[in-house]
């Protein structure tokens, strides 16, 4: 099937949830789309499920299997496979408001022939419809992710739409033995670099926090993954466009390698000085995860 849209879902062992993201895309107003579900190892009963679904033939979905490596293996996947010229990404705890790929699409047809734009940011909002942190300021026709949060004071987490030409432009995310998360941002920060994005003040996404989800456990993600933390934060620090944006990576930096046990730290750190000096607030920063993330809760 042709499609323009690619809705992508990561997922493992979320089948008890999983049914509000497949209910919301039969609810969609516009079907040019196809729903890419990412199994990332699952030991429930995703895979029959989801099998069940396309038997259905409600909507076009492509199964993909792979060995747990995390919620960035999974775009790996995800990226890997999409050939439609869009992509979302929408979480397996998360919906989309009837019409968001009507709305995705309308926009999309606005910068299709314009080669400076990634895609689309637009809104996440909670299940009573309200936005997550702040809207996008209204006078902006286009913007970067990083300007938004750093220079426009937006808030929140954002949905994203992207031209899938970019993202495979750009490499994996690593992925690191014993360890199964890299924070997503460091895609975007590349894309960043090279592209903007149209800035959409409608609501994408329906978000739902759940207690199992990386939002809510993000210092435990912390301290069992430094690696990918730290990867992060090199790049973080080599792309942060402040002083005080800089200084922050460099302190999780030295906090993430405290843990790694990397005394080359400060030696393969590619901004030096802002390093050493993060060196004391990067020692108590390290100290409170492990206070607050105890053997007994991870």
């Amino acid at each position: 099937m042709k499609a323009t849209l690619t809705v992508f879902t990561p997922t493992f062992n979320r089948a008890y949830c999983l049914h509000q993201c497949y209910n919301s895309l039969l609810r969609q107003s516009e079907k040019d789309f196809i729903w890419l579900v990412i199994d990332d190892g699952s030991t429930d009963n995703t895979r029959e499920l989801v099998n069940s679904w396309i038997k259905e033939s409600k909507i076009h979905i492509q199964y993909h299997y792979q060995e747990n490596q995390g919620m960035h293996g999974g775009h790996n996947a995800a990226y890997r496979l999409i050939n439609t010229p869009l992509n979302v990404c929408i979480d397996s705890d998360d919906y989309m408001p009837p019409k968001a790929v009507e709305i995705i699409l309308k926009n999309w047809y606005r910068i299709k022939d314009k080669p400076e734009f990634a895609g689309l940011v637009g809104l996440d909002a909670d299940k009573q419809g309200q936005i997550i942190g702040s809207k996008i300021p209204e006078h902006l026709n286009e913007t970067t992710l990083y300007d938004l949060y750093h220079f426009e004071g937006v808030k929140g987490d954002k949905k994203l739409v992207y031209r899938t030409d970019v993202v495979k432009k750009y490499p994996p995310y690593p992925i690191y033995k014993g360890e199964r998360f890299v924070p997503l941002g460091y895609l975007y920060q590349l894309i960043d670099q090279d592209f903007v994005l149209l800035p959409l003040n409608e609501i994408l996404c329906i978000v739902e926090y759940m207690p199992d989800g990386s939002s809510l456990n993000m210092l435990k993600q912390y301290r069992r993954h430094p690696n990918g933390f730290g990867f992060t934060r090199v790049s973080g620090m080599r792309l942060a466009k402040t002083q005080q944006d800089l200084f922050k990576n460099a302190v999780h930096y030295v906090s993430c390698a405290i843990f790694t046990k990397n005394r080359a730290f400060l030696k393969e750190s590619p901004k030096k000085l802002a390093t050493l000096l993060a060196i004391p607030f990067g020692i108590l920063l390290n100290l409170y995860i492990r206070t607050k993330t105890n053997k007994k809760t991870l």
